[in-house]
């Protein structure tokens, strides 16, 4: 980790994509940068990462996308939350609240 920056664990870009789609839609780039900002820089999503994931989430049924215009009048595809991806989102959030609760108990040190 000498860049300072930490690797997205297996498993969590879904849910970070998810939460991040829960504001509204948002195109591919945007959600990197969403992602990137409210982690003060700390996680950057690549787009060898981010693609195929939000490919999977719409072959699930996750996600929805369709074309638009972004803020820089550039033609691109937004994707947003469909109602059994706000499902996955909760459960998604659920498991990961007690990966992070498992995760400190085995790193707490001996009381």
């Amino acid at each position: 980790m000498a860049s300072g920056k930490l690797d997205v664990l297996q498993g969590t870009l879904d849910l970070l994509i998810l939460r991040t789609l829960q504001w509204g839609p948002q195109h591919g780039h945007g959600i990197g940068q969403v992602i990137r900002a409210r982690s003060d820089d700390l996680l950057q999503v690549e787009h060898g990462s981010l693609y195929p994931a939000l490919h999977r989430l719409r072959r699930d049924g996750w996600i929805e996308s369709e074309w638009g215009i972004t803020q820089n009048n550039q033609r691109a595809k937004f994707y947003q939350l469909t109602p059994k991806g706000k499902q996955q989102l909760a459960l998604e959030e659920t498991k990961w609240k007690l990966f992070v609760k498992t995760m400190s108990r085995v790193m707490r040190p001996q009381e």
